[in-house]
């Protein structure tokens, strides 16, 4: 522990709120949990993939976005392949990564985070407003995760 320990800078206050969890998403035996950062880039939302074995919880993917970034979504690079993002934006009323529709989470104000579980990797992620236009979406850039 304390080998990483120094890994982290001391004038940061880092902490974590988790803001949602499923269980059984892909089968028995999983989850996925949504939960807010606070680092070095300031506050990031994170979903991460669990899977119970042997009677232990091991953190499997991770995958992060940031409020105020061109770039709104992800994926796990690893099945199950989740998508996901961030979304500020008031007139969005659905999400789709392939054929999957996403579920929203709201966040707080008008922050909201959206995830979709796919069979298929690379995928066309767009957005439905509430007009009924779509839009396609750009993929994040995960460089801009690392400190």
């Amino acid at each position: 522990m304390e080998e990483n320990k120094k890994d982290y800078d001391e004038d940061v206050n880092y902490s974590y709120s988790l803001i949602h969890h499923d269980l059984n998403v892909v089968h028995p035996d999983d989850a996925i949990a949504i939960f807010l950062e606070n680092n070095l880039q300031g506050e990031q939302i994170f979903i991460a993939y669990f899977e119970k074995i042997n009677g232990h919880w091991n953190w499997k993917q991770t995958r992060g976005s940031e409020w105020d970034t061109t770039q709104k979504w992800s994926s796990m690079n690893n099945v199950p392949y989740i998508y996901s993002g961030a979304i500020s934006d008031e007139t969005i009323k659905e999400v789709y990564a392939g054929k999957e529709q996403a579920k929203i989470i709201h966040v707080k104000g008008n922050n909201r985070f959206w995830y979709a579980i796919s069979n298929n990797k690379d995928v066309t992620v767009k957005y439905v407003k509430e007009d009924g236009t779509e839009e396609l979406i750009e993929e994040i850039d995960e460089e801009m995760f690392k400190d």
